[in-house]
């Protein structure tokens, strides 16, 4: 999983990034609206975290700018606690959620979690596939309820391919979720990476479809 934050306070920004980082997700950063308006529009996120005090461009017109672009990626934007009339204008513009300053690390990272399980159609914070199960609260992996041990990139792997079971995916897909906008991006890794995760989870369900991607599907379907 991928997200961007566009914050111009770089002590928060850079705390959000390490949370985010700390629960195996890739983060790209912005630190005023233009870049991140630039960011938002030209790279594959799975959620946005968005400041509306921004300088250069304010995070509303950065919002609707996206939504005017058909950009779908959900967002959540950043209010201060007494600016009710910002929340409101948010979703007005196409927010997914908010959250008000000061705000625990915590809650920021559930409200995420539970708006890329929204946008993939889940409602539960376990998601299965078969005999797999991702716990997104504690970012571990089951099969057959015994934990598997991944890599960062593994994981990230896997968790997108959860999230997104039952849909082909390309290696293009894939490389754009699983790496940040400054890594030397090589799609023929991707398929290192696949045989790992088979060998480790030692069930038939993570499919190549020749010529299209991968498939996440249950055994037997």
């Amino acid at each position: 999983m991928r997200f961007l934050i566009v914050e111009d306070d770089k002590d928060l920004n850079r705390q959000i990034k390490q949370a985010l980082e700390d629960s195996r997700y890739v983060v790209d950063a912005a630190f005023d609206g233009e870049e991140g308006h630039f960011l938002g529009s030209t790279e594959s996120y799975d959620a946005i975290v968005l400041d509306l005090g921004l300088p250069l461009i304010d995070g509303i017109s950065v919002l609707e700018s996206w939504r005017r672009e058909n950009i779908k990626i959900p967002v959540l934007i950043l209010t201060a606690r007494d600016r009710w009339n910002d929340k409101v204008t948010g979703f007005d513009a196409g927010a997914d959620d908010y959250l008000s300053k000061p705000f625990h690390m915590g809650e920021l990272l559930a409200r995420l979690r539970a708006l890329i399980r929204r946008a993939a159609g889940h409602a539960s914070s376990e998601i299965s596939c078969g005999p797999i199960l991702l716990d997104t609260k504690t970012s571990r992996i089951y099969v057959n309820d015994v934990q598997i041990k991944m890599t960062s990139l593994e994981f990230r792997l896997l968790s997108y391919m959860l999230h997104q079971q039952g849909r082909v995916i390309s290696r293009t897909e894939l490389v754009e979720h699983l790496y940040d906008q400054d890594f030397d991006r090589d799609s023929n890794t991707i398929e290192v990476f696949v045989g790992r995760i088979r060998k480790k989870l030692g069930v038939n369900i993570l499919q190549t479809i020749r010529g299209l991607g991968y498939q996440l599907i249950e055994e037997g379907a």
